[in-house]
């Protein structure tokens, strides 16, 4: 078992703010991968008047070489691509001003089941300095039970009516993977994975920052303009020129009023 952790803080964006952007985080440039979002669930609680959640995320991935050498080649795509559902639940507490989330992958459970747990909370609370803002805690887990399942046939295998010489004389045949122990197939795969969530985090952090943007600019409006924005990037609908991570300056707004300041001047007032 692998565990990673990292922090975030959203400096200058209360926690209503900062809950309301994580629901509103896809689409955004920075997850491309995130192909649609659904709600299975939301309910209230009456006695302590929390909000729960739980939604379902189709996500694309490309399986990491140090991981597709390990699979049949059915278990993914002819480029190592696939897709997988993301289960995520969630509980806000507007009042003590926190959230707690939990995300784990639905698929390839067998080969690396990953866990990741957040902590949202109101800066102005629970700080020293109580500065306004909110901070965020993450916690991921990485568990690959790929080596255990091997263990447990190569067990099967030794207690079965063989002769001992028998077995001794089938082992160099074994293919090198079938030689690797259990903890070291493990290690390799959830450190593969450890590795990849650095750089996710990383996108994520950014990715909320620029739906806080929008939500600060433009409000709900500015965000769903801009997850219009990034579906058409997805579907490659962009404009040619126009930068998919600069949603800001290419807005519908900003290309019309480029084009209008790059339309020649007419003498004749009729034609406007």
């Amino acid at each position: 078992m692998k565990i990673y952790q990292s922090s975030a803080d959203y400096t200058g964006y209360s926690f209503p703010t900062v809950s309301l952007a994580y629901f509103l985080r896809y689409p955004n440039p920075k997850a491309p991968h995130v192909l649609s979002t659904d709600v299975l669930s939301q309910h209230v609680d009456p006695s302590t008047h929390r909000l729960h959640t739980v939604r379902l995320h189709l996500k694309k991935s490309k399986v990491p070489a140090g991981i597709l050498k390990f699979l049949p080649q059915t278990m993914s795509g002819p480029d190592g691509t696939s897709q997988t559902y993301i289960l995520e639940k969630s509980i806000i507490d507007i009042k003590e001003g926190w959230m707690e989330t939990e995300s784990r992958n639905m698929e390839w459970t067998g080969v690396l089941s990953v866990v990741e747990k957040q902590l949202y909370r109101d800066n102005s609370r629970f700080s020293l300095q109580k500065l306004p803002g909110t901070s965020c805690e993450t916690t991921v887990t990485f568990v690959s039970k790929l080596g255990e399942n091997i263990r447990k046939r190569r067990k099967a295998a030794q207690s079965s009516d063989a002769a001992p010489q028998e077995v001794e004389e089938e082992q160099p045949k074994q293919s090198w993977f079938a030689s690797w122990s259990t903890a070291g197939i493990q290690r390799t795969i959830e450190l593969v994975g450890v590795k990849r969530t650095h750089t996710a985090a990383v996108n994520s952090a950014e990715g909320m920052k620029i739906v806080l943007e929008r939500l600060r600019n433009g409000g709900i409006k500015g965000v769903l303009e801009g997850m219009r924005h990034d579906r058409m990037v997805l579907m490659g609908g962009s404009m040619p020129g126009v930068d998919q991570y600069d949603h800001a300056n290419h807005s519908w707004q900003s290309v019309w009023q480029k084009g209008q300041q790059s339309r020649p001047e007419h003498k004749d007032e009729d034609e406007y």
